[in-house]
């Protein structure tokens, strides 16, 4: 099994990119595509998975291991497949939704792509108990019972909003928006300016 890829983007579409690992190029499908780099010939780490069917062999990548790894637990529920399971990673930070699973919040999660009630009941039954291993916060709870704004970082409708909008307005999507938050947060403080934090969202996007 390919466990990771670490090579130079070649190439991205809206579904894939296309990893140049020493002259091989792999094909490597993903929840957010433009996650990965925001120019050609950056370097990547892709976690994967290799997915066999009887039409094809396929790879699909992953930015951390807790979404490798909520992934494979995904695709482990009777109705999910492939395709459902990056939908699902695509619209909710990996630690919001194993908190809305633990928390049965059946609302939360029929707001995910190709998630129904039904759909939405099996994940809880089939890994309510399986789930723990990634780390939930308060925030986290708090965000899939709609209770924070996600964008709401500084309690406030305050820096980090305004930041975010500017990334949206530029093409990015929410999750890509969220993850650079991630990686720059402990480096924020109250009193740095929109601009500043901008930059730094920028380049933590760059080294996706």
């Amino acid at each position: 099994m390919i466990d990771f890829l670490r090579g130079k983007l070649a190439a991205r579409e809206t579904e894939y990119v296309v990893l140049d690992v020493n002259g091989v190029g792999y094909r490597v499908f993903c929840a957010n595509p433009y996650a990965f780099g925001l120019k050609e010939d950056a370097d990547v780490t892709l976690y994967t998975h290799y997915h066999v069917r009887e039409d094809a062999h396929l790879l699909f990548g992953f930015p951390t291991r807790e979404e490798q790894m909520l992934f494979r637990q995904l695709i482990d529920v009777s109705g999910i497949g492939p395709k459902v399971a990056l939908g699902i990673l695509a619209g909710g930070r990996p630690e919001t939704v194993v908190a809305a699973i633990q928390q049965e919040n059946i609302a939360f999660l029929t707001k995910l792509p190709g998630i129904g009630k039904k759909t939405a009941q099996r994940l809880i039954f089939d890994l309510k108990e399986k789930l723990g291993a990634l780390p939930v916060t308060e925030r986290d709870l708090a965000v899939s019972f709609g209770l924070v704004d996600p964008s709401d970082e500084f309690g406030t409708q305050g820096v980090w909003g305004e930041v975010k909008q500017g990334l949206l307005a530029l093409g990015y999507t929410e999750a890509e928006a969220d993850r650079a938050w991630s990686r720059i947060q402990p480096k924020v403080k109250d009193t740095d300016p929109a601009d500043v934090i901008m930059k730094q969202a920028l380049q933590a996007l760059f080294q996706m």
